[in-house]
């Protein structure tokens, strides 16, 4: 490594108390005061964390005496000016209990972090190349230990990592630093290749994962990716970093791996027949994960370039890195032959349905909705239904929308896909931005439409996307009906939750029956009638009753009783079914196959 390089060094020092301890040497510091900063937010989550605050205790020296460091603001800090050429080195203790994909995670059992939670910005040396000493915990009890991650070993250095060691690995830059997650414990390690890349899959946590289903599963997923954007693969290897849990759901894209978060009872296991819901859920995450790949890790939004980790990097195009990547998420799965095609037409009919049940797709664009991720979609509460549009969700619509349409007009000459292929050789492989017009563009030289209407309307409006005019000329019929469960009921107009015994309204619909009587979310409802509800009883407290009827309804408010005269609504009509006909046309066939 050079002489420039800047060295870290990462132990954790206290597992008990979730402490890692991070030092970080600058051998050419800036003489008038060299200044550090821990970033704010971390790519592919749109919302601002400020990780410096995990940060337990901070100081610097060099030469072996105390240097002052000065607090600039919540997440900078400068340390006192030196002579020219002294080495400076700062050495920070992180606290570690953040069990998600976006943070880090430290006790007995294992450890986790993000580069963006633990390893400092020298600010002007960002572009400096960077080593990274990672330490194993202290102890015989820790032996066992090793490491996953996709960082590369610094081969040439003494003390170079060894595969799935501690030691030194090595990054080109501090955004190169940042963006490969690191986990060391006890995990179970799979390995596959896909067209020739090697992939790693390290599950920590307790399960029962049939390894040998799961790694064939995502064989077949990841070589239809790499295949879909052509070889080579951007990346030399791939690690999967799972961690199952008794319940929980996420993933973050990073450049050559991804941070997942699952249930155990997601994960296949011995003698498992089919295709079980739940497993076909965590393989749509990975694959939407590995499609980032490409997508949003190198074909980026221009606004993400460079990314400015300090505040929030606002964009309209999250539809696109977003809603393009879900669309293709579950297709990978379909054009890799993992599900049937009428799992991935339940699938989409089940995407179609959870967006058109949000009102706020007909307050929000995409656009819209993309821009203010920092302050609403991020910060979810009880009127978020209302008033925000999934980006992820009719974003993955809008591009389902925008394929149809291309293949269409163009009688299957053109596609979606060929957009995809087109932005990764301009825009991935170049390292230039997406513009706010260039995914448009490029669709319109490629096919030779006219899309302003279309973008203008899909992106920028909040109309109802025309699916089922468009699906029509694919041989595939989209029609609307009342859940299965809920054909005769009444509507209330609410969303509900169980707080023990209490049932509590978490979401009142706009114009809904319960907002016009006046129920509001919080409200805990206690009485219908005059007879007490409970959480288990309210659906079948509705079913005896029908549409038009007048209930009064009592309800906690804070500590105050109150009454509300409502009137229910006919069950509405808004779970979303696709069926094909018996004979695939030519259209449908070019888009989904046989």
């Amino acid at each position: 490594m050079s002489s420039d390089s800047i060295h870290y060094r990462l132990s954790p020092a206290d597992p008990a108390a979730h402490h890692f301890e991070v030092v970080c040497r600058v051998e050419h510091p800036d003489p008038d005061g060299q200044r550090f900063a821990l970033p704010a937010w971390i790519p592919g989550s749109y919302l601002i964390r400020d990780f410096a605050r995990h940060i337990v205790a901070i100081r610097a020296e060099s030469a072996g005496k105390p240097v002052r460091l000065d607090k600039l603001d919540k997440h900078t800090w400068q340390a006192a000016p030196l002579k020219r050429g002294q080495p400076l080195t700062v050495t920070c203790l992180v606290y570690a209990w953040d069990l998600s994909v976006r943070g880090a995670h430290l006790d007995r059992t294992h450890g986790f972090f993000n580069g963006t939670s633990v390893f400092l910005r020298v600010i002007g040396q960002e572009e400096s190349p960077c080593l990274v000493d990672i330490r194993p915990p202290a102890g015989e009890a820790f032996k066992d230990w090793r490491v996953a991650t996709s960082l590369e070993p610094a081969v040439g250095v003494e003390g170079a990592a060894k595969p799935y060691g501690f030691g030194s690995y090595r990054a080109e830059s501090y955004d190169d630093l940042i963006d490969h997650p690191v986990e060391m414990g006890t995990f179970t390690l799979a390995t596959f290749e896909a067209c020739g890349v090697p992939h790693d899959i390290a599950i920590t946590g307790r399960h029962d994962c049939d390894l040998e289903c799961l790694t064939a599963d995502l064989k077949r997923v990841c070589e239809w990716q790499i295949r879909f954007f052509g070889e080579p693969a951007p990346m030399s290897r791939y690690v999967f970093l799972a961690t199952a849990v008794g319940d929980g759901y996420g993933g973050l894209e990073h450049r050559a791996s991804t941070a997942l978060l699952c249930s155990r009872n997601d994960l296949p296991y011995p003698g498992m027949e089919g295709l079980p819901e739940s497993y076909r859920t965590f393989l749509g995450l990975c694959s939407h994960e590995y499609f980032h790949t490409w997508n949003v890790k190198r074909i980026k939004p221009a606004a993400f370039v460079p990314y400015d980790l300090e505040r929030e990097n606002y964009t309209t195009q999250l539809w696109a890195f977003e809603g393009i990547t879900s669309y293709y998420d579950d297709l990978a799965l379909l054009k890799s032959g993992v599900i049937a095609q009428k799992d991935w037409l339940e699938l989409t009919a089940k995407a179609i349905s959870n967006v058109h049940r949000a009102p706020g797709r007909l307050r929000q664009s995409l656009a819209e909705s993309s821009f203010d991720a920092w302050s609403k979609f991020y910060r979810p509460d009880e009127n978020t239904p209302n008033v925000v549009v999934s980006y992820y969700a009719k974003g993955a619509l809008a591009a389902l929308a925008l394929d149809l349409t291309l293949r269409r007009e163009s009688e299957g000459r053109i596609s979606l896909d060929d957009v995809m292929r087109t932005l990764w050789e301009r825009f991935g492989k170049t390292g230039l931005g997406v513009g706010d017009d260039d995914i448009r563009r490029v669709a319109e030289e490629l096919s030779g439409c006219d899309l302003k209407r279309f973008f203008a309307e899909a992106i920028h409006g909040t109309r109802d996307l025309p699916l089922k005019k468009l699906l029509a000329p694919f041989g595939i019929r989209l029609d609307w009906e009342c859940a299965t469960n809920n054909a005769k009921t009444p509507s209330l107009g609410v969303k509900t939750s169980a707080d023990g015994n209490e049932l509590k309204l978490a979401t009142v619909y706009d114009g809904g029956p319960a907002q016009q009587a006046g129920l509001a979310a919080g409200d805990v409802l206690v009485a219908i009638d005059g007879l007490r509800i409970k959480p288990s009883e309210f659906d079948k407290r509705l079913s005896r009753l029908r549409a038009g009827d007048c209930i009064t309804a009592h309800a906690f408010r804070r500590d105050e009783l109150m009454e509300f005269s409502v009137r229910l609504d006919p069950p509405a009509a808004d779970t979303a079914k696709l069926q094909t006909g018996k004979t695939a046309n030519a259209l449908r066939q070019g888009w989904l196959g046989d």
